[in-house]
């Protein structure tokens, strides 16, 4: 069963954050991930919604999705970003 990675994120740093795109979907694509969503036009339809992007990754499993997050390949990259930005971050399995 897939299981995707959704993230809503404000850049706070765009200058450092680039760091983080230039390397990001490489380590994705290593574990299996896949981007179906990353930014793109939105209209809010309901409630409040904070960030200005958000990015859902799809991966195999839930497995490989959490290794992805975990890895050792991630950890300098996913500082980077946790530096640069505010946001959420879920791993939710789906279907």
């Amino acid at each position: 069963m897939p299981a995707y990675v959704i993230v809503q994120i404000n850049v706070t740093n765009s200058e450092n954050y680039k760091e983080y795109l230039k390397n990001v979907t490489s380590i994705v694509e290593k574990y299996g991930g896949k981007y179906i969503v990353r930014g793109g036009k939105k209209e809010l339809m309901e409630g409040k919604w904070d960030y200005e992007r958000t990015v859902v990754v799809q991966f195999p499993d839930f497995k490989s999705a959490l290794n992805w997050y975990n890895s050792d390949d991630y950890k300098p990259i996913k500082e980077i970003r946790k530096n640069n930005s505010e946001g959420n971050c879920i791993i939710i399995e789906g279907s």
